[in-house]
């Protein structure tokens, strides 16, 4: 199962990459840890990668695709893997298209988390208030101005991915605003039914 997981911050897409990790067998695969994993291991493209980035610039986006496509060709992503905050733009959507065509391999399902962002924001000051409350500090992605500013940038960059994905038929919306379960559920069974449409080909 090839995956990728959108919505905006704070609407359950760590949460429920754990439980299809868990569910599949497959790996979560972050930009940011993959990056630091290929430059720690001192990889050709992760060279390439801290070379940009000890210049103090952003890494490129085909070097980002590069990392990915060395990532899912280690044993553990080989039958599937779930991409979480990648793809980022059109531009790294359709780079990612183009390297897994290379590839002969295709996305099964792009899952989006819909959620009603107004209640996000009051979720996260609720629960920042209440840590208050306790006397204990507020983690930074909990603080409500920080929050807002993520919150901001998803809807400027990343919010048109999912008219992409769903003019290619590839789209699948979630009500994230329910409980755990329920979206869990409700992603496991249309995944499920994925894979019975595929099978019956």
């Amino acid at each position: 199962m090839r995956l990728i997981l959108l919505g905006p911050p704070g609407a359950g897409k760590g949460t429920q990459s754990a439980r299809l990790v868990k569910r599949y067998g497959i790996p979560q695969l972050s930009t940011g840890d993959m990056l630091r994993a290929a430059v720690a291991a001192g990889t050709p493209i992760g060279l390439q990668a801290k070379a940009i980035m000890d210049a103090g610039n952003l890494v490129p986006d085909e070097v980002v695709v590069g990392i990915v496509a060395e990532r899912i060709e280690e044993a553990d992503a080989r039958k599937g893997f779930i991409l979480d905050g990648f793809p980022r733009t059109i531009a790294q959507a359709d780079a990612l298209e183009k390297m897994l065509a290379s590839k002969g391999v295709k996305l099964d399902a792009v899952v989006e988390l819909k959620v009603d962002q107004s209640k996000l924001t009051d979720r996260i000051t609720k629960r920042a208030d209440e840590t208050l409350a306790r006397g204990e500090p507020v983690r930074k992605d909990d603080d409500p101005e920080v929050f807002k500013t993520r919150l901001a940038a998803y809807n400027r960059d990343t919010a048109v991915i999912s008219p992409y994905y769903k003019a290619g038929g590839r789209l699948i919306e979630i009500d994230g605003m329910r409980s755990i379960d329920e979206v869990s559920s409700d992603i496991a069974a249309t995944l499920d039914r994925l894979d019975e449409q595929v099978e019956s080909r």
